[in-house]
């Protein structure tokens, strides 16, 4: 089957606006970054396990940084 070609223009139409209006959002203000920043709105809830767990990867590891890193440490990931 074809497709008319108005259809055609409909969708790319559609296409362009939702593109565009992606565009339009703007960074929060600087008064609604303290709804940002509650405890609520963290990944990690205790600071302190996070902290314990870093240092027992890197004392494991030998290096400091990626705690998201999968591998034993050999190389063989």
């Amino acid at each position: 089957m074809r497709c008319l070609p108005g259809i055609e223009c409909v969708a790319a139409l559609c296409a362009v606006v939702a593109i565009a209006g992606c565009a339009a959002i703007q960074p929060p203000k600087p008064w609604e970054k303290g709804d940002l920043a509650r405890p609520s709105m963290r990944f990690d809830t205790d600071p302190l396990k996070v902290r314990l767990t870093q240092h027992i990867y890197q004392s494991k590891e030998g290096a400091g940084g990626g705690g998201t890193v999968g591998g034993g440490g050999c190389g063989c990931n």
